[in-house]
């Protein structure tokens, strides 16, 4: 019994090293950059925001870098992105239902750091000091 547990456990590893066969992993790397969850987060209070809205929103990203993110999220379908056919044209952006449905975890994950960053920062100073 136990060697075929080791032998689960050896193939559940390696598994772990395969972006493409570990689902977590590949969600994690696409939105756990910089600025896709500040996105959604944001997406997620405003309900529908234009690009510009979005960007002085943020402030502290670039325009190349907030369409990349969205471009991304696109990609992946938690962003929806609508045309309108005006001069000048309009673009809108707002969660699909995938993106809603993902933001009950972001938002326990944002509710866990912000009860935590004082504890979090107080180990990194410590560590630090120990060098």
């Amino acid at each position: 019994m136990l060697k075929i547990n080791q032998v689960e456990m050896k193939k559940n590893l390696e598994e772990y090293s395969k972006v493409e066969g570990c689902p977590v992993r590949n969600v994690l790397d696409r939105i756990g950059d910089k600025w896709s969850m500040l996105v959604l987060l944001i997406l997620n209070d405003a309900d529908v925001l234009r690009f510009n809205e979005m960007y002085r929103y943020i402030g502290s990203i670039s325009q190349k870098m907030l369409s990349t993110t969205l471009k991304t999220l696109e990609a992946d379908g938690l962003v929806l992105r609508k045309v309108y056919p005006e001069v000048p044209p309009r673009v809108e952006y707002k969660l699909s239902e995938m993106g809603k449905s993902l933001m009950p975890h972001l938002q326990g994950l944002t509710a866990w750091a912000n009860e935590n960053m004082a504890d979090i920062k107080k180990s990194r100073e410590e560590c630090i000091e120990r060098g």
